[in-house]
């Protein structure tokens, strides 16, 4: 028997959560697996509760209060999901990779800011210290909450995604991951590589027009040879950018109407898995809904997508 990991949500409580909390109903729901809440409460508010008020802070209350959270945002969802309530007190992304690892969670699935990261203009740090450090694919939604959310409607308000590819020798791997995805939600897919310019004292005594040309030839033969490799049935575009990476991906995404950027996140041999600069950036820059996956993680994600058709048919 097929044993689906279970799918890990974390919520502050915020507009932005519930709408994270929404989208892992839906997956839950059409992939039948278990869903995880877990909210991570702050050890100095629960202290200062104990100390200043006379109140004895109590992770029960905090789960009814939880409880209470997930089904108002999913009274609308889709029903037979099957949700187990966690509340920790530390660190938010320690606690958030701590249950992933110690549930066998196979995805997280978390908005890109929370109760803070609105207010920075940028993603919140819980969720950048939680993508510099997973080992499992993180799903991230925007900074809004869209609303019900079911998963046959999908390919409908994804419309299209985008995979960016630095042609490493992991890109392979993600666009076999996103073509899977594709192929279970009937999304066309934009394979695209961006040119940095070269930044060097040395440029005005280089032959730029013939290096260009030939980076450009390059990263088309790459490409092509990627988007070859996949089944005839996903519909694949390869496209060759030229500018700072993360502006002309996030340009991208705007002008083709991408729901669904899948990113990789790099891997060394001291570090692990970790968020690279253009990730980074990119998060910063866009609205849309990514899948960052980590090397060690893709095989999941792989699995989990390919498994869509069969457990739509069955529930």
């Amino acid at each position: 028997m097929y044993l689906r990991p279970a799918i890990l949500c974390p919520v502050d409580f915020s507009d932005a959560s519930a709408g994270a909390l929404r989208c892992a109903a839906a997956i839950a729901s059409h992939f039948g697996t278990r869903l995880i809440v877990l909210t991570v409460e702050d050890p100095l508010l629960t202290e200062a509760v104990d100390l200043g008020l006379g109140i004895i802070w109590s992770p029960d209350e905090s789960t009814r209060e939880l409880e209470a959270f997930v089904q108002n945002a999913t009274a609308d969802a889709a029903p037979h999901v099957t949700c187990e309530y966690e509340v920790a007190v530390g660190k938010p992304a320690l606690e958030i990779l701590r249950v992933s690892r110690e549930r066998s969670c196979g995805l997280i699935v978390m908005s890109t800011h929370g109760l803070t990261g609105m207010r920075k203009l940028f993603f919140g740090s819980t969720t950048e210290r939680v993508l510099r450090e997973t080992t499992q694919p993180v799903l991230l939604t925007p900074p809004i909450d869209v609303g019900p959310f079911r998963f046959e409607d999908a390919s409908r308000l994804l419309r299209r995604m985008l995979v960016p590819v630095d042609l490493s020798n992991h890109s392979a791997a993600q666009v076999r991951t996103a073509a899977a995805i594709g192929q279970a939600l009937h999304l066309p897919m934009v394979v695209a590589h961006v040119i940095e310019p070269v930044k060097t004292r040395l440029a005005s005594r280089l032959q730029l027009a013939g290096l260009q040309a030939d980076r450009r030839a390059v990263a088309e033969d790459r490409l092509a040879e990627l988007t070859a490799s996949l089944p005839p049935s996903v519909r694949a575009e390869a496209l060759v950018g030229y500018g700072d990476p993360a502006e002309e991906l996030a340009k991208i995404a705007s002008d083709r109407s991408v729901g669904l950027i899948v990113v990789g996140l790099h891997a060394t041999a001291l570090l692990g898995a970790h968020m690279g600069s253009v990730t980074y950036r990119l998060l910063c820059l866009t609205r849309t809904m990514v899948l960052a996956i980590p090397p060690e993680g893709s095989r999941v994600a792989v699995d989990a997508a390919v498994a869509a058709e069969p457990a739509a048919s069955t529930s």
